[in-house]
This record gives C-alpha cells, structure tokens and sequence, in this order.
C-alpha cells in the first residue's frame, strides 16, 4: 500500500474529528509566524483557543489577520493572554482548562543567541521549564513544543536522524537542547506526555521579512520585490530542508493528538526530507516572482559564512511518518508557490517597483 497516501489520511481523518469535536487549546507565541498560523487552523477547525504572546517577536498584525480569516463565531472562541512565559503565573493562568499545549514561543535565531545569550536562556530554558511545570500542574493531555534542527549541532551525517546528534554550536541551539533533556526528565518523573518537533527551516505566511534576523525566504523575498541586493553568506552551496508551515501544522496537530503510546514523549524531525542550497533557492524564488509580474534582475553578492552555521542541513522524515502519520506534502517549490502571493502583497509598496509585464 502507499505510504504516503496512508499518512495523509491519517492528518485528513483527525482534521474530520476535530471539526466534530471541541477541544481547548493554548498557543504559546501566539502573534508569531508559526503560532498564529496554528490559531488560524485551529479556529476554522471549530476549535477553543487559549493563546499567549508578550510580542517581543510577535505582533498585533498576525492576530489581526488571522481575525479577518476565520468567521465572527469562531473569533469569539479565541482568548488572548498577553503574558510572558518567563513568569509562571502567566503560564500557569494561560494552561487554566486547556487540554492540549502547542508551545512555540522561544527567542529564535543563532545569531541573536551569540550576541545575547542571556536573554535567549531566560526565554527559552527559564520559560520552557515554567510552562512544563504549568501544564503539568494543569494535568493537560500533552505538551508539544517547538524543538530545533540546532540540536544536531556538528554531527555530519545526512540526513539527520532524531537519535543522532552532534555537539551544539550556539547558546540557542544549547537551549533547545535542554528543552528535550527537561521534556524528557518530566516525562519519566511525573507520567507527563511532552513531544518535540525538530523544525528545520519553517517558511510561510506572516513570518516576518524585517530585522537583523529575519529568515532568508521572507528576507530575500522583500528584498527582490523593492529591488533591492541580495546577500548570501558564504559560496552559496550551503543547503537546508526548507519546510512549508502547513507541514509544521500538520505535525503538530498529529503530534498532539496521538493515542499511540510509542508515539508520545518522543522527538521528531519536522522537514521535507530534501535539500536544496542558498543558490538554488535564490533562483526559484527568482522564477516564481517572474512568473507573478515581478522580475528581478539582479545577480547575488557572496559574503562571508556566517559563524556558528552549519554547513548543511537534511531531514530523515520516516521516524514521525511511522509513529503519528506525518507527511510532508509540501515540497519547498509548492510551498514558495504557495507563500508567494502572501509575501507580494506584503511587502508591494504604493512608490515601490511595479509589476513587470
């Protein structure tokens, strides 16, 4: 029988049974890119939403659009807690009722940990551990959270498979890392169900062009659009597993609602299971900007590497495809398909280039 065909009925299924059932949910960094596109599925699944954002990445335009995208009645069903996780009263009143916790807030980004790594551990190992004792003490169903493909570290091997990793090579991927060691220290001492998602790489609607530490699709993407120069850190063969966040919802949405005992208090690479290097990339995102009326001309500029990457980056998918039925249907060029009108109409200003015809 087909694998993947299976898999896919697995996620096709559970988006059935929700839509048919009532749940309670907490979203953790909530008007982020990732956490409010888990708040816009879940809400159109019919779903009760508890959700927990400081903005210190987030902002206020995330929510505001997922509001124009769901219906009145399913608005309603949203809670907005503005709340740090780095105070446990604010975790502990945000897991009040919940059943399933999706945790995705976090100071991402390498280079953010390497020039401060204090705020980074306060966020994201302070924080985490207040949020596993809240949801603990809420007796929630389970605990999934936002881990990082940062944890494999030095190790060479591809793809990377989740029970294999190297030694860390920055304060953020140094947290993450704790993260799994506590989920899991939790998991034995008090029969708590925690699952990480090894993100590699998440793209998508709403994740945020600007700043030092913008991703590189939205990044590049804003750029291309102004017309405006591109810059590539090293010769441009360094490659990722970039993955669409519609993948990272499915997994998610799998991850949190397993009956299977095996399948809980695991990690699990999130991903595509593919390659594809910063050259590559530049020039798909160049062919599908073509193809909507926006032509960039330019050639890139090479940089140095930036400290503390890692060369290259592939996902062994099959663990979370086995265990929770995961499978990626978006491959990154549908994905960039997908995000790209998103990101034109973002980021097209009134004085800024027009479309080529």
């Amino acid at each position: 029988m087909n694998t993947s065909a299976l898999s896919l009925t697995a996620y096709e299924q559970l988006l059935g049974r929700l839509t048919s059932e009532r749940h309670t949910w907490l979203v953790t960094g909530v008007a982020g890119f990732i956490g409010s596109n888990l708040l816009e599925t879940l809400l159109k699944l019919d779903q009760q939403v508890v959700g927990l954002d400081n903005f210190a990445t987030g902002h206020q335009r995330n929510l505001d659009e997922v509001r124009t995208l769901v219906t009145a009645g399913q608005w309603a069903r949203f809670t907005f807690i503005d709340g740090d996780i780095r105070k446990l009263e604010d975790c502990r009143r945000a897991c009040e009722g919940v059943e399933y916790v999706l945790h995705q807030a976090a100071l991402g980004s390498v280079p953010r940990s390497l020039a401060d790594p204090i705020t980074t551990n306060a966020t994201n190992i302070d924080g985490f551990l207040n949020m596993l004792v809240a949801a603990r003490d809420a007796e929630v169903r389970s605990f999934t959270y936002a881990a990082s493909s940062s944890t494999y570290g030095d190790h060479p091997a591809l793809p990377k498979v989740e029970d294999v990793i190297g030694k860390p090579l920055s304060p953020y991927a140094v947290t993450k890392f704790v993260n799994e060691l506590y989920a899991d220290v939790f998991a034995r001492s008090y029969g708590f169900t925690a699952i990480g998602l090894r993100y590699f790489n998440v793209f998508g609607p709403r994740q945020d062009p600007n700043g030092a530490y913008a991703a590189v699709i939205p990044k590049w993407t804003a750029a291309m659009i102004a017309g405006e120069d591109i810059f590539i850190n090293g010769d441009g063969e360094t490659s990722r597993d970039f993955c669409f966040i519609a993948n990272v919802i499915q997994a998610n949405l799998l991850a949190a609602t397993t009956t299977l005992a095996d399948a809980r208090n695991q990690i699990y690479n999130v991903a595509v299971g593919d390659r594809t290097t910063l050259n590559q990339l530049f020039e798909s995102l160049r062919d599908v900007l073509a193809a909507n009326g926006f032509a960039y001309e330019k050639s890139p500029s090479y940089r140095s590497f930036r400290a503390a990457d890692v060369r290259h980056s592939q996902a062994d998918v099959t663990k979370g495809g086995r265990l929770l039925g995961y499978s990626p249907v978006y491959p990154i060029r549908r994905g960039i398909v997908e995000a790209i009108v998103w990101y034109i109409t973002r980021n097209t200003r009134p004085t800024g280039n027009a479309p080529a015809h």
